[in-house]
């Protein structure tokens, strides 16, 4: 598993899509795919997205499934994972949003331990942390 993160609008899909060039790869952006998708390389974006619409009050089996789904996919194609970093700056006023970006927190945590690569995107720019 490959997982690159950086903010918002930092060039993070650009990035990987070069890095994967001339390989066949499945785009997925915001959701989780639940089947074993046709391709070399998988990359899943946007995952904040799915994590809305689930029940983040009790993220500890939430986080779980994720990794457990993900293992499960990697066992068919190789999975590059682009999250957003919501991590820095200020607390959101809402319960959601705050729920959001703790949850968030703790997934990126597990990914990135469970990763064997791990890159930050500044400005269209890899860092590589791991």
């Amino acid at each position: 598993m490959h997982v690159f993160i950086g903010g918002a609008y930092s060039g993070k899909t650009d990035y990987v899509m070069k890095l994967l060039a001339g390989q066949k790869v499945e785009l997925v952006d915001g959701n989780l795919p639940d089947g074993s998708p046709a391709c070399d390389v998988l990359v899943i974006k946007n995952i904040e997205k799915w994590l809305v619409t689930q029940d983040l009050e009790d993220d500890e089996p939430l986080v779980k499934t994720i990794l457990t789904r993900l293992k499960t996919l990697e066992e068919n194609c190789a999975v590059y994972i682009i999250v957003t970093d919501m991590g820095r700056g200020v607390v959101p006023m809402e319960k959601q949003a705050r729920l959001l970006r703790d949850t968030c927190g703790r997934l990126y945590q597990a990914l990135f331990a469970e990763a064997e690569q791990v890159v930050r995107i500044w400005y269209g720019i890899g860092e590589q942390i791991k």
